[in-house]
């Protein structure tokens, strides 16, 4: 169960029910991970087995129903929540969708309407048969979009989340202050990976949900692939990003390191990075965009050119390890106090390769505020 008071839940569904109302929706149904865990701290990795499906129920006047599979049952009665109706899953014939629509034809009045998270970074989490099953059974109750509310709660993030993020990323701080330990030339990049994925879990991490990274002469070709067995050289530049989790909450930033010292052109690019972070940094308030801030970092990163094949320059960051907004030129979405994010300027380079900078912030009333330990000025350099 997600470390939380049960008054954060209680303000939770307060602020959902106050948008339902003005949305004139008269319950959301949730069936997603974060979603499920945003209204009832179950915090679980059981998520990884995609044979169950989960329910949440939110009434616009009454607390959540959770409409879940009973091996679920005792961790769910751990949490704030009262009304938890399970059945026995898998179920080829009924799983869930009965007592599901049971459930939603006692809140919800007939021409009433049950929202659905719809907008972008959503998915449904159940078969569609299953789907199309459920919307039969609702008589003329109607499924809508769920008028964004999802993403404008989750936007905004708590004190007490804030707090878990910082822990996160305090965590990720303390491993990536290690890496030395276990890397060197002629290491690698595999046993890299591996070791650094230890020395997160050392430092408190519940489990390091993702990690990317590259290493190359100069720079690396990909930040994505999973990591081969080619040894660290003389010369390259290491790159580890990672997220690791704690009590529910992400981090999300990365670090480059130099073995031996690093070419000028390299040194130089590993500046404007930083430059492109602080100048951003600066900038990030409230009442400025999302676009604002892309536009910021291509400025000093492109001159203006229109960013590169990444696709973005940071994204939302908390439950998940990459949230609304996405830092690019078509979101406007305006910042507030709450909203925690990363800001990711990446530079293709001459060579054909790639050098990215991440790091992690909280737009507070007064400007932003890292939450992430800001990186070197100076590229770091492991003795080679």
């Amino acid at each position: 169960m997600s470390g939380f008071p049960a008054s954060e839940f209680e303000a939770r569904v307060a602020r959902a029910q106050g948008l339902m109302e003005a949305a004139n929706l008269d319950a959301l149904l949730l069936t997603t991970e974060p979603e499920v865990r945003y209204f009832t701290g179950y915090l679980t990795r059981f998520w990884e087995s995609p044979t169950r499906p989960w329910f949440v129920i939110v009434p616009v006047t009454s607390a959540p129903i959770a409409v879940i599979p009973s091996i679920g049952a005792p961790l769910m009665g751990q949490t704030w929540v009262q009304d938890i109706r399970t059945w026995r899953s898998p179920d080829y014939e009924d799983d869930g969708v009965s007592l599901v629509a049971d459930a939603l034809r006692a809140v919800v009045p007939k021409s009433g309407r049950i929202g659905v998270p719809s907008g972008l970074e959503t998915h449904l989490r159940l078969p569609l048969n299953s789907w199309y099953a459920l919307q039969a059974a609702m008589d003329d109750r109607k499924f809508s979009d769920d008028a964004d509310i999802m993403r404008r709660l989750r936007l905004i993030k708590s004190d007490a989340e804030v707090d878990k993020i910082a822990t996160a990323c305090a965590i990720a701080d303390a491993a990536f202050a290690r890496v030395p330990e276990i890397a060197q030339v002629g290491t690698p990049l595999s046993q890299v990976f591996r070791a650094f994925q230890g020395l997160c879990l050392q430092e408190g991490a519940d489990w390091v949900s993702y990690l990317a990274g590259g290493a190359g002469p100069g720079g690396y070709g990909d930040i994505i692939a999973p990591a081969t067995d080619t040894p660290l050289a003389k010369g390259d530049v290491l790159m580890l990003d990672t997220g690791v989790v704690r009590d529910g909450y992400f981090s999300d930033f990365d670090r480059n390191w130099s073995l031996g010292p690093a070419a000028p052109e390299t040194a130089s690019a590993y500046a404007r990075l930083i430059e492109a972070s602080d100048t951003t940094f600066a900038d990030a308030r409230p009442g400025v965009t999302a676009a604002d801030l892309f536009h910021v970092m291509d400025g000093v990163l492109t001159g203006g050119a229109g960013g590169s094949d990444a696709g973005r320059y940071g994204h939302g960051l908390g439950m998940q390890l990459t949230e609304w907004p996405s830092l690019i030129p078509d979101d406007h979405t305006v910042l507030e106090p709450g909203m925690v994010l990363t800001l990711e300027p990446g530079l293709s380079l001459e060579t054909g390769k790639t050098l990215v900078h991440e790091e992690n912030i909280v737009i507070t009333d007064s400007g932003a505020r890292y939450l992430s330990t800001p990186a070197p000025r100076d590229i770091p350099v492991i003795p080679a």
